[in-house]
């Protein structure tokens, strides 16, 4: 379990090879959670007055279903990798003090699409999610090892 996670959390690391935002399909690995914000390039739509997410800047982790679901935020980028399930890129922003995330997932799910942050500290991150998974509680993940008091119970390896 542990390699699966940190080989999820490591993907954030990688560059290049992402979508170029056109909407088909990608062949190649997920858009990297870490690529730099490009302010003014087209794709960020008419998002005037919405500022980036830093607060929510990090590694966050949860466990679901018995599995284990990273969201990783860096910026306005945000991704959200599930064991054994999808990979999801999208955003992270705040507007009028709310904090908010839009995410696509590669298999077309819509449960984490849309969230909004309830609470963020130091150390954990409270989002409801408009679909099935309602709200999660998750713990922030520091130098790609799990959090303390995470919920292993379940998880394969």
């Amino acid at each position: 379990m542990a390699v699966g996670l940190a080989g999820a959390l490591s993907l954030t690391a990688c560059s290049g090879g992402g979508s170029d935002g056109s909407g088909g399909p990608t062949t190649g690995p997920a858009p990297s959670a870490t690529a730099a914000t490009h302010p003014g390039d087209g794709t960020g739509g008419s998002d005037a007055g919405t500022a980036p997410a830093g607060e929510l800047e990090g590694s966050w982790l949860t466990t679901a279903d018995g599995k284990a679901v990273a969201l990783i935020v860096n910026g306005e980028d945000a991704a959200l990798f599930a064991t054994g399930g999808p990979v999801c890129s999208g955003t992270a922003r705040e507007r009028a003090g709310t904090h908010s995330i839009r995410l696509k997932c590669d298999d077309g799910t819509e449960d984490r699409a849309s969230g909004t942050v309830d609470s963020v500290g130091e150390g954990s991150l409270k989002v409801t999610w408009e679909g099935s998974p309602g709200t999660e509680t998750y713990s922030r993940a520091e130098g790609g090892s799990l959090p303390t008091g995470l919920s292993t119970a379940g998880l394969g390896s």
